[in-house]
């Protein structure tokens, strides 16, 4: 029994991972690709680095989460909305059961005990810093699920902030505005008494909630990563999440219903327990859904079994570099913008781990420099005519050596990789990356060296 569960696995590791998707049937391929997000979430999950963050963002909330809804309360009271916060506050906490409206009071009751007048300016200061310090942890996580280490510039982050906090909410009241007119409106109570248009609108009633959960949560994943999402992928995402949470809502509603042993142990924590665990799972879901959304994107991070799982050998991390350096010089040869790291990972079917970690070894050794705009681009640091393979694959090869370990030059098999660098040298020759990106153009090659280039652009 256990040899053919493990024969089982193999075949089935066999068919997910080793199944070329090139010629592949769409079906096919969607289906290898679906197969090997599962694997990649699941690795997620297993690592624990997903719930940690998640963790993290339920103990900002419990401090933000007055404030925040104190300034988004002062916005919509402005436009006459903030009436509907309660709500949507109820509607979020419905999982809770009998006790969202207990915990929705609470809340609401701390936000109208806020006197602006008494604070004073170093109190609005705080109150305005507790519900901006939320969303740059928001802001941290999802950039950890997009693989993003930079931060947004001062200006980026005043404007995304601005749009969380101020915009976000109106208009997701407008959303909800709009569907209870629309549901009170007289033309469509009669519509609802005539079929079969009665019964389409009360599946629209039905399906609207979630359609707004979706909508919310594609919002935030195009807008939270500093990183440019699509709107295939984030709403691909969005509706995994935004159908995850509303189901295991109802479970865990569920579950609160007919957990009166809570209440027993804990007493009056009971609730504060229960209201830290939805917390904690709605994180862990929205959290889940970007990175669904990361691995839709970038479909060739899911060769290496998901994020952390690059390992390369060492002859495809000298072809690596030389693909590298080779698309760089291209786009630079034909006037085209510079090369992104995601749009490498993208044209050599590379993850972004790996082309990160060669793009830095090459930058470290002077070959490569960042074009410095906000979307990091790869220009050519030393003219592509006087720069030689031979020296590329010399910095894959040398990328992470350690000097004092296997350092000693009076043994055998240094000798041997004496010998073998040599033949290297021998058979790369004179061959340069610009022969590399030569032998590749489908145009005229353009024969001006990078020195050149940019003092005829800047003339």
């Amino acid at each position: 029994m256990h040899d053919a569960l493990d024969r089982l696995r193999s075949r089935l590791d066999h068919f997910v991972w080793q199944t070329p998707l090139a010629g592949e049937p769409r079906w096919r391929r969607e289906f290898v690709l679906i197969l090997r997000l599962g694997h990649a979430i699941a690795c997620e999950f297993a690592s624990g680095a997903l719930a940690l963050r998640a963790m993290s963002l339920v103990f900002t909330t419990l401090l933000a989460l007055v404030p925040l809804i104190a300034v988004s309360f002062s916005v919509l009271k402005g436009f006459g909305v903030h009436n509907r916060i309660e709500p949507l506050l109820q509607g979020f906490l419905a999982a809770l059961g009998p006790r969202a409206d207990e915990i929705t009071a609470r809340i609401i009751g701390f936000v109208d005990n806020i006197e602006v007048g008494v604070l004073g300016a170093v109190g609005i200061g705080l109150l305005l810093y507790t519900a901006v310090s939320l969303v740059q942890k928001v802001e941290e996580a999802f950039n950890y699920t997009w693989n993003v280490s930079r931060r947004r510039t001062l200006v980026r982050r005043f404007s995304d902030y601005f749009s969380v906090i101020v915009i976000g909410p109106v208009l997701v009241f407008t959303a909800m505005g709009i569907t209870a007119t629309l549901s009170s409106n007289s033309m469509v109570q009669a519509l609802v008494a005539i079929e079969p248009f009665g019964s389409l609108l009360r599946l629209a009633g039905l399906i609207v909630p979630y359609l707004l959960v979706i909508a919310a949560f594609t919002f935030l994943y195009m807008l939270m990563p500093n990183t440019r999402v699509r709107l295939g992928p984030a709403l691909f995402g969005g509706v995994a999440a935004g159908v995850a949470w509303d189901s295991v809502g109802r479970l865990f509603a569920a579950f609160v219903a007919t957990s009166t042993n809570y209440t027993a142990i804990y007493s009056g924590f009971a609730i504060l327990l229960l209201f830290m665990i939805w917390l904690q799972v709605s994180w862990l879901i929205l959290l889940t859904g970007s990175s669904i959304a990361f691995y839709r994107q970038h479909p060739e991070q899911l060769l290496a079994g998901g994020r952390g799982g690059v390992r390369l050998s060492g002859v495809q991390t000298e072809r690596l570099a030389l693909g590298l350096m080779r698309c760089i010089v291209m786009a630079w040869y034909a006037g085209e913008a510079a090369p992104t790291r995601d749009g490498l990972a993208r044209r050599l079917a590379v993850p972004g781990d790996a082309v990160d970690a060669m793009l830095e070894a090459l930058a470290d050794d002077g070959l490569l420099a960042s074009s410095g705009e906000e979307q990091e681009g790869w220009l050519p640091a030393t003219p592509p005519e006087r720069t030689s393979a031979r020296r590329v694959v010399e910095v894959a090869r040398t990328r992470g050596t350690l000097d004092h370990v296997l350092g000693s030059e009076d043994v055998p098999e240094a000798h041997a990789m004496a010998a073998v660098n040599a033949a290297l040298e021998q058979a790369l020759g004179s061959i340069t990356v610009a022969d590399l990106a030569r032998r590749n153009a489908a145009a005229d090659p353009v024969q001006e060296s990078v020195v050149e280039r940019a003092t005829s652009r800047h003339a």
